[in-house]
């Protein structure tokens, strides 16, 4: 894909999530895809987008910036949403929080094969648990 191909492919990829429209999310999956740190393929990340949506029902990203070169896309975003559902052991707080999210993706015939960055849940823990570090 060109690099303004994979721009409108990424604006497809974020509406999808910010529809939370879990079947077309995996439309943009590999179904083995590697994550960083994170357990590897497209169900393990559904898993992890569908925890987040339950527990945030809210959630939206605003992508802030986006590069695109070859097969790779690194995307600066804000998410954020109100926590009226568990999240990772923490009971509804009715809490907004807001954080910043980097990624890098590999994206081969239309899907992503390769994810790594940040790693949100941290910041949002701190956010929910009402540290300062998460002010």
């Amino acid at each position: 894909m060109e690099p303004w191909e994979m721009r409108e492919w990424y604006a497809d990829f974020l509406d999808a999530c910010n529809r939370h429209d879990l079947d077309a999310i995996r439309s943009f999956l590999d179904p083995s895809v590697r994550r960083a740190h994170l357990p590897a393929g497209a169900d393990a990340w559904i898993d992890d987008l569908a925890d987040m949506f339950d527990a945030f029902p809210d959630w939206r990203w605003r992508r802030i910036q986006l590069v695109a070169e070859d097969d790779r896309l690194a995307a600066h975003v804000r998410g954020s949403g109100t926590q009226v559902g568990a999240f990772r052991g923490v009971a509804p707080t009715r809490r907004h929080v807001n954080v910043a999210e980097f990624a890098m993706y590999r994206v081969v015939s239309g899907r992503i094969t390769e994810y790594s960055g940040s790693d949100a849940r941290f910041e949002v823990l701190d956010q929910l648990s009402g540290s300062p570090a998460g002010r």
